[in-house]
């Protein structure tokens, strides 16, 4: 089973993914997590991201399409795998599709969760990160036992500059611009399934276990 989650940052397709994973036991794939391998392991292409990196500029699509080919041919992946954040554009997209054809691979299931720019910005505004262990809570959802301190190590709490909402607003716009155009390619290629990323997590997890199946 091969599945790209979609959805705006904030959305929470990256623990719906973990989810995934778990339940099917396929590996979750995350950009993040890709870069880091990379750049901890010393491959070429690794050494290759981190030169831009470490300059703040983007990381060229060759380089990061070819990080994610070399990890979904590995034998963890024999039974598919679920991709967080990649690909984020349509020029990704069709790279990925080139790329595992080839392989004799397709595709089952793009998913994506759904929820409104306004939850979005009042979800990310109310997390809060630790300072010390990085452990993250939120105001409302998943509030700490002391207000402003974290439960496991004790150290204050901040809002991290991705989570102010001028922060977020921008983010949301780089993703209509960038990324939403990716739910209409999908939809075209019929894969697309759309989740009420509104709604309660274990609802969302139950809705997307009805599609993929038990």
């Amino acid at each position: 089973m091969k599945i790209i989650m979609l959805g705006a940052p904030g959305a929470g397709k990256g623990t719906q993914a973990k989810k995934i994973s778990e339940k099917y036991q396929i590996p979750h794939i995350s950009t993040g997590d890709i870069f880091r391998a990379n750049i901890k392991d010393g491959t070429e292409l690794g050494k290759m991201a981190k030169e831009y990196m470490d300059q703040g500029a983007l990381v060229p699509d060759e380089l990061t399409i070819g990080m994610f080919i070399d990890r979904i041919q590995k034998e963890d992946c024999d039974n598919g795998y679920v991709l967080d954040g990649f690909p984020r554009t349509i020029p990704q997209a069709e790279c990925l599709k080139k790329a595992i054809s080839e392989m004799g691979q397709k595709i089952d299931f793009a998913i994506n969760v759904d929820v409104p720019d306004e939850n979005i910005v009042s979800r990310m505004s109310g997390r809060r990160a630790c300072v010390t262990c990085g452990a993250t809570y939120h105001v409302l959802f998943n509030p700490t036992k002391v207000p402003g301190i974290c439960d496991i190590c004790g150290s204050e709490l901040m809002l991290r500059d991705d989570d102010k909402p001028e922060t977020v607003k921008k983010r949301l716009s780089v993703y209509h611009s960038q990324t939403k155009p990716l739910i209409e390619y999908y939809k075209n290629e019929g894969m697309l399934v759309d989740i009420d990323g509104t709604q309660d997590l274990g609802k969302v997890f139950t809705d997307i276990v009805s599609i993929l199946g038990a």
